[in-house]
């Protein structure tokens, strides 16, 4: 079982998958134990009920659900917060994965 849990929210789970992919290599090159997935936002409670996640990053597109998430997350202890906009349209793993480490330190 993974040391963390890295949960990835778009639109329809289809273009952070790509993502996903970037950012376990580059977990992988830096030796972190470390479980990303991706889903939809119209899933993500579904998924936030059944895994137990240690950070939330959502996808540019379904960035007006921020303040949503962080109310329903509050409680747990989980932060939330947007992928910056230039390493979502790179698809850069390693900035993205360094911006959910910093976020679960």
């Amino acid at each position: 079982m993974a040391e963390k849990t890295i949960m990835l929210v778009c639109s329809a789970g289809m273009s952070t998958s790509l993502l996903v992919t970037k950012m376990q290599k580059a977990a992988e090159a830096k030796g972190i134990d470390v479980d990303i997935f991706a889903t939809a936002a119209s899933d993500a409670d579904n998924e936030l009920a059944s895994k137990k996640i240690d950070v939330m990053l959502l996808g540019p597109q379904v960035r007006f659900m921020l303040s949503q998430f962080q109310k329903k997350l509050a409680d747990k202890n989980i932060p939330v917060e947007v992928i910056d906009m230039r390493s979502y349209g790179m698809m850069d793993g390693d900035a993205v994965l360094a911006q959910a480490e910093k976020l679960m330190a």
